[in-house]
This record gives structure tokens, C-alpha cells and sequence, in this order.
């Protein structure tokens, strides 16, 4: 990866919580399918990434900083089936 990876303090917290690596994360960002968009987000523009380290699913919300090659990573966490699809890419009504 060519990126540098600044990890936010709240996606530390959770991280450790959901016992998350940081080399899960930098895979799903690497290797990840955005499923989720948000490009007015701010200070910069954002995603939610899916993607499948070890076998399971994980989301990972991260922002790429503008003329920099730093991605903060917001959060990150194992998407729970009953608010996810069983693809993990649409959230249920």
C-alpha cells in the first residue's frame, strides 16, 4: 500500500474492542469494494469499504485526505446480519 494509514482514535477504541487488526484494515482498504459513498463528508470525502480478511466480513469507513497520500480510517467493525443483507453490501429496511 502506498498510502499511509492514520488511524483515528474512535477506530482504535473499536478496533481493539472487535479485536480488528490493523493489517485487516489496511487489507479490506486495499483490496475492499466501496459499497457505500459519501463524498460531502468533511473534512474530506469518505467510503465504507466490504471487504473479507480471514474469512470474514468487515466494514471499514475510511477518508482519503485531498493532495495527500494519508487515509484516516474512521471506523471499522463486522457488519451484524440483521441490519446487513447476506451479501453485507446494502443495509436492510
Amino acid at each position: 500500500m502506498n498510502r499511509k494509514l492514520f488511524i483515528r482514535m474512535h477506530a482504535a477504541r473499536r478496533m481493539l474492542e472487535r479485536t480488528i487488526s490493523i493489517d485487516e484494515v489496511a487489507f479490506v482498504i486495499e483490496t475492499g469494494e466501496m459499497i457505500e459513498d459519501y463524498p460531502d463528508d468533511e473534512p474530506f470525502p469518505s467510503r465504507r469499504l466490504l471487504g473479507w480478511p480471514k474469512n470474514r466480513p468487515l466494514h471499514v469507513v475510511a477518508a482519503d485526505e485531498t493532495n495527500s497520500d494519508i487515509t484516516h480510517v474512521i471506523t471499522a467493525y463486522q457488519p451484524d446480519p440483521d441490519q446487513w443483507d447476506d451479501t453485507f453490501k446494502r443495509r436492510e429496511k
